[in-house]
């Protein structure tokens, strides 16, 4: 494409995907590009990657649906970005990771699009997947253990579910949730100790366990631990900041007051909200 045709492009609001293609591939121009572009890599892209996407889950959170279209469009820019290196490198295309998802979404949905029975549930559909998938890395000839492919850069929390849910599949589990309470119980008492008579090594050790076994006591019950610990963050951000609001009406800041006072304007705004749900 010459530089006339792609100005156009580039420039046209009915452009669609190939012109936000484009973009990119002029942002990277080692000549003409920009030179922020220009120096990015891999490494250096990742973490943004990471943090688009939690943003769209922030304003889905949050129900911020005027918020969301762009931050889904700052995430598949993350895509573009990935595919221009790797166009660059002569890794892969832009057109080759969208045959590549489409590829997988079409032989994981046999019940949609070929000749399998659509009458099953969504629990049903799920293991279907995960059989799909180990049929997959069978076919590759890919000689992995039971938690290889558990991305490491995954939050730490959401890692411990994936490689307990992997670790299940064999057999690996307790067998119910009383079993779990009873070692949160062991973990807890454990760290306490590990506290008066542990190096900081240890007490840290012991910490991590403590946290791994209350992510499989989430997996036990059905809930999505890191849903539950941002309406945690949340609902602590709400009543803290009922707190300053209440002291700024006595003509106090946090640190003028103290953890009775607070404490006390904390139960204020729990008893508030739960009469107010």
């Amino acid at each position: 494409m010459n530089l006339e045709d792609s100005q156009r492009l580039c420039l046209d609001p009915q452009g669609g995907l190939p012109r936000l293609l484009e973009i990119m591939r002029r942002l990277r121009d080692p000549e003409t590009g920009c030179p922020w572009d220009i120096e990015q890599n891999f490494a250096t892209i990742a973490p943004y990657t990471i943090e688009e996407a939690y943003e769209v889950a922030d304003a889905i959170e949050r129900q911020a649906w005027g918020e969301l279209k762009g931050e889904l469009g700052d995430l598949l820019l993350q895509t573009v970005y990935h595919a221009q290196m790797a166009d660059e490198a002569g890794r892969f295309t832009f057109q080759d990771v969208v045959r590549s998802i489409s590829d997988k979404m079409i032989a994981r949905h046999p019940h949609v699009f070929g000749d399998e029975s659509r009458d099953k549930t969504a629990e049903q559909q799920t293991r279907d997947w995960e059989r799909v998938k180990a049929a997959e890395r069978a076919a590759e000839g890919a000689t992995r253990g039971t938690l290889d492919g558990v991305a490491l850069g995954l939050p730490a929390l959401l890692r411990a579910l994936k490689l307990q849910n992997r670790a299940a599949r064999v057999g690996f589990d307790w067998p119910s949730t009383d079993e779990v309470l009873d070692k949160i119980v062991e973990e807890a008492r454990e760290l306490v100790e590990a506290r008066e008579t542990m190096t900081e090594a240890e007490t840290f050790e012991e910490f991590g366990d403590l946290l791994f076994v209350v992510a499989n006591l989430a997996r036990h019950l059905k809930i999505d631990p890191e849903a539950a610990l941002r309406a945690a963050n949340a609902k602590f951000t709400r009543r803290f900041r009922s707190i300053e609001a209440a002291l700024a009406e006595r003509g106090k800041r946090p640190e003028d007051s103290d953890l009775a006072e607070m404490d006390a304007l904390w139960d204020a705004a729990k008893a508030l909200e739960k009469a107010g749900a």
